[in-house]
């Protein structure tokens, strides 16, 4: 396991990437950071675009916090980031006054950093979706309405980090969401790095008991690419074959020969990945959706989404149901998302 790094606060005068860290603090995407000083993290609010379900963003995150590395309840979401300069961590917390709006606290080791994990912050809780239109849209199909009017401005959310996301969807595949939220945290417990927060800029420690609680010991960092690759295969368990196909994407992450990025084009991301071994459609989608934050992704071999699918009386076999769904391009990610929430919850 590496050593502990000291997380730092940021200096008050330092320029930092999209705004300057001054007196009046940085200014960056969602609105003024206010200047951080040895005791304190910086804060600013995001504007959400309307109409926005925080608290089932908040709920996705929560069902999937990695204990140590990430905190999530109803009403909030933290983690720890790798940056440029450093580690860094954020809060996303939602305000019960405003609900176009979005409390962040955050703390990072190099200023430069600040606009970087903001901009993470905004596409985690994917707060760019033009939701009202995807809303409208849904909403014309008559099996659609019922779930659009019970839960408007449903969405997923994004990926923190590209390459995270790959090994995190390749540990998942084929199996639960709680098992594979235990097999990636015992890849954290064993081969993360444990970084320490200076107390008074630790994440809020009201939801101590909440999954993935980051508050009270070290914050760890997802493992790099580099050490899984070269240890994955003493903490994954599973098939030979599987775990040579996740410390081998993790090994081609590492040295270059594959890259993954929140910019690369979807048609290309995919065909990339496909052409890995271990990686079949539905890892490259779900890779895409949750990294490109791409509005038309459809899963049709997703057994819970195909569930859902027979639940609101729409073709259930992944033929009938990509045929369908054509007609709510370019919104096929949403769809998803009512998919698997009607799965999870039933029709009324």
């Amino acid at each position: 396991m590496n050593s502990p790094a000291a997380l730092q606060h940021p200096r008050d005068d330092v320029p930092g990437r999209g705004g300057v860290v001054g007196a009046g603090g940085v200014v960056g995407a969602g609105g003024v950071v206010g200047a951080g000083g040895v005791d304190r993290a910086f804060e600013t609010q995001l504007q959400a675009r309307q109409p926005f379900d925080a608290a089932d963003v908040f709920r996705w995150m929560a069902d999937r916090a990695i204990p140590g590395m990430e905190r999530g309840d109803g009403e909030s979401f933290a983690r720890g980031v790798r940056l440029p300069g450093g580690p860094g961590w954020f809060e996303v917390r939602a305000d019960p006054h405003r609900p176009d709006q979005l409390h962040v606290r955050a703390q990072v080791t190099d200023p430069a950093d600040l606009p970087a994990l903001i901009a993470i912050a905004r596409r985690v809780c994917a707060l760019d979706i033009d939701q009202a239109a995807a809303d409208r849209q849904l909403a014309q199909h008559p099996e659609l309405a019922p779930l659009i009017a019970r839960s408007p401005g449903l969405r997923i959310p994004g990926a923190t980090d590209a390459h995270e996301m790959l090994i995190r969807a390749m540990i998942g595949q084929q199996i639960s969401v709680v098992s594979a939220r235990t097999m990636i945290t015992r890849l954290v417990e064993a081969l993360g790095e444990p970084v320490e927060i200076p107390a008074a800029g630790r994440p809020d420690a009201s939801s101590s008991q909440s999954p993935g609680c980051v508050s009270g010991g070290p914050l760890m960092l997802f493992p790099s690419m580099a050490v899984i690759a070269e240890r994955g295969h003493e903490v994954l368990r599973g098939p030979a074959a599987r775990i040579r196909a996740i410390t081998g994407a993790a090994a081609a992450l590492a040295d270059g020969s594959l890259t993954l990025t929140v910019e690369d084009d979807p048609a290309d991301q995919r065909a990339a990945l496909l052409a890995r071994p271990g990686i079949g459609p539905w890892t490259a989608d779900y890779v895409r959706m949750r990294v490109l934050a791409d509005s038309d992704v459809l899963l049709p071999g997703d057994s819970a989404a195909r569930a859902g699918a027979r639940l609101i009386g729409i073709p259930a076999t992944p033929k009938g149901l990509i045929e369908w769904a054509d007609r709510v391009a370019p919104w096929r990610t949403m769809l998803t998302a009512h998919l698997w929430r009607a799965a999870s919850v039933g029709v009324a």
